[in-house]
């Protein structure tokens, strides 16, 4: 149990729901009859169910769950921007929320106007942004962007902007709602550099978030919300097998107990046969497991996920792979842009719905994508898909 003193947040039987309206009457004459019948014009969702749980001073605390689960709703709710239908939230300390970063600017004022209308929201005056600014302008790297309109900006040059000014806010509690993921990977690594100096603070963060690997890296707990309810909350490691359990459909026959008595890692290599997690654009990427012959495995895949998102999943079913001497290796040459992947492998019976293990594995990470494709045209995304431009007529 927490005392009292060294709770930062506590919230016990949070509720809240949501009216999503049915499609539009078509007239007074309608809406009347559906008033007599009793036809609501509306769905009630429940968006959170009976939540309870507890944060400590000083605590970063990571909040997962596939989309639509109520991560950003209890977020919202904790920043105050929701109000709950039911239950107690109670912070104690200064807030400060980094949900929808960029959400008080104008676009078109300067990026540089913004900066000291988004200091003003935050609650600094004129005179303290002036003696920031040249801080915020260098780790947002928009030196020379800084007088032009926002409405000229990318939407991670907006990101990092917005980021660089809200962690000047001098608050005891911040809130972190997937800011990250439109940075590109080196304003990312910033980031984690920043997370790393807030560890060292007593400042208490909460982040929601679908990376585990900044989940089992930063957090000292999560929690895991699934349909509105906490499935689960503890360790980062149990909360992220449990995550990717989840996220790849695994059975309930899978216990979480039986995952972490087998001894089966992962392990990545270079076309050298080296051990390696760090690989450039294009090169050769070998994901190798071995597991105890008494499993009887069947079935084996290996996928790669970025912040929650299968990128790549592929498994043995219909291939000639001999998995008697119980082993397997995956040669990959995935064309997958600059970031961390997380590798993960599953060890199927007969069928994928006989789960014997779910292996959460390393994180790889890609770098030194190159900006032009062969054909000379710029490209952008998780992958590259080999194309080219053709004249018209």
């Amino acid at each position: 149990m927490i005392s009292d003193y060294e709770k930062a947040v506590a919230v016990k039987d949070l509720h809240k729901t949501f009216r999503l309206p049915h499609e539009q009457h078509s007239g007074i004459k309608q809406r009347i009859i559906n008033i007599f019948k009793g036809v609501k014009g509306y769905e009630v969702q429940r968006v959170l169910d009976d939540i309870s749980f507890e944060i400590k001073k000083g605590e970063f605390f990571g909040i997962v769950g596939r989309n639509g689960s109520g991560k950003s709703t209890l977020l919202k709710l904790l920043a105050s921007i929701y109000v709950p239908d039911k239950g107690l939230i109670k912070v104690n300390g200064s807030l400060t929320p980094f949900i929808e970063l960029g959400v008080g600017f104008n676009p078109e004022l300067s990026g540089r106007e913004n900066v000291f209308l988004n200091g003003a929201l935050l609650g600094f005056s004129r005179a303290e942004m002036e003696v920031m600014y040249d801080g915020i302008v260098e780790f947002a790297e928009l030196e020379k962007f800084m007088d032009q309109k926002l409405k000229n900006y990318s939407s991670g040059m907006q990101v990092r902007l917005a980021f660089s000014i809200a962690i000047r806010a001098q608050s005891d509690i911040l809130l972190i709602d997937e800011v990250l993921a439109v940075g590109d990977a080196a304003f990312q690594q910033k980031c984690y550099n920043y997370f790393d100096k807030l560890k060292k603070s007593d400042k208490t963060v909460i982040l929601v978030t679908h990376d585990m690997g900044v989940v089992k890296l930063f957090c000292d707990r999560a929690l895991m919300l699934e349909n509105g309810k906490i499935i689960k909350i503890g360790k980062p490691k149990d909360v992220s097998i449990e995550y990717e359990k989840s996220n790849f459909a695994i059975t309930e026959s899978s216990k979480e107990e039986e995952v972490s008595s087998i001894k089966a890692p992962i392990k990545v290599y270079d076309r050298n046969n080296k051990p390696i997690n760090r690989f450039k654009f294009g090169d050769d990427i070998i994901l190798s497991i071995e597991w105890p012959k008494s499993l009887n495995v069947g079935i084996v895949g290996f996928s790669l996920s970025k912040n929650g998102e299968t990128v790549f999943a592929t498994n043995t079913i219909n291939q000639d792979v001999d998995l008697t001497n119980g082993k397997a290796r995956l040669k990959l040459k995935p064309s997958i842009g600059d970031g961390r992947y997380l590798v993960t492998a599953g060890l199927f019976g007969e069928t994928r719905h006989d789960v014997i293990d779910f292996i959460q594995g390393p994180e790889i990470v890609i770098d030194n994508q190159p900006k032009h494709s062969k054909h000379g045209d710029e490209w952008q995304g998780i992958s590259y898909v080999d194309n080219e431009w053709q004249l018209n007529g």
